[in-house]
């Protein structure tokens, strides 16, 4: 008996070791099947966004930031030496968001890319609002006044620029009224701008605050969306802010021509 239940331990034994080797191989070949179904997801997701993303989405900010920044060279060129700081800014957040918006909105990125672009994309806007603030405000207001002015925009948009950093899923009806809400800030000194920088350049600035409003609202509310394979509501916004973009930049070149 002794004999015969050693003669089976070594089949038993090799029984086991095959048995263990099939199952390890079945695991195998299941993750690598999940590995190749979640790859194929993937793969399908990024091709539906794509599907869904409008022909035309970053094309406008694409084309739009080289002329920009011819734009503000040129500007910041003709600033008198001790204005030329305030341009400057204005240049620098200009050329930036426009810049940024088109990488951003152009590109096929990683989840984890995507997440930091839109961080930037989103806060660049609380920047070029205070940059646009900057010399408007600087040149055309009495230096007391323009000093409050700068402080609180520059605050509020260091407060939205944390906001879109630490919570980049906050909800669009709590960031784009604030956005809004920033940059309509001039409303109370229109007759300043005007006394100093005439009817046209207050007209200017509240036809870019237009502009820039009404971009902000198709965004918000996602429409209208006239041609979501081409043109939808979220070009409808960059059209909106390129011309309130180009009210505002003639409206500072008219400020600093009244420096010469």
């Amino acid at each position: 008996m002794s004999r015969s239940h050693a003669s089976r331990l070594p089949r038993s034994s090799r029984a086991l070791q095959e048995a263990g080797e099939r199952a390890a191989q079945s695991v195998n070949t299941t993750a690598d099947q999940i590995s190749t179904a979640a790859g194929q997801v993937g793969a399908s997701a990024g091709r539906m966004v794509q599907a869904v993303k409008p022909h035309l989405r970053g094309w406008i900010h694409t084309v739009t930031a080289p002329i920009a920044l011819v734009a503000c060279i040129v500007l910041v060129v003709l600033t008198p030496a001790g204005f030329r700081w305030n341009t400057i800014v204005f240049s620098l957040s200009s050329v930036v968001l426009f810049t940024m918006s088109a990488i951003y909105h152009r590109g096929n990125w990683s989840p984890r890319v995507t997440a930091t672009l839109r961080r930037l994309d989103h806060s660049n806007i609380f920047l070029l609002i205070a940059g646009t603030y900057t010399p408007l405000s600087w040149i055309l207001l009495e230096r007391p006044v323009a000093q409050v002015v700068l402080s609180i925009v520059w605050s509020g948009a260091l407060a939205g620029i944390i906001m879109k950093v630490v919570w980049l899923s906050a909800p669009r009806w709590l960031y784009v009224p604030i956005y809004v809400a920033l940059g309509w800030v001039a409303v109370w000194f229109l007759p300043a701008f005007r006394e100093v920088g005439g009817g046209a350049l207050m007209w200017l600035v509240i036809a870019g605050g237009i502009a820039y409003t009404v971009g902000a609202l198709a965004y918000a509310l996602k429409w209208p969306n006239p041609a979501p394979r081409w043109f939808g509501f979220h070009e409808i916004f960059h059209v909106g802010t390129v011309i309130g973009w180009v009210c505002h930049f003639i409206a500072v070149m008219m400020a600093v021509a009244s420096l010469w």
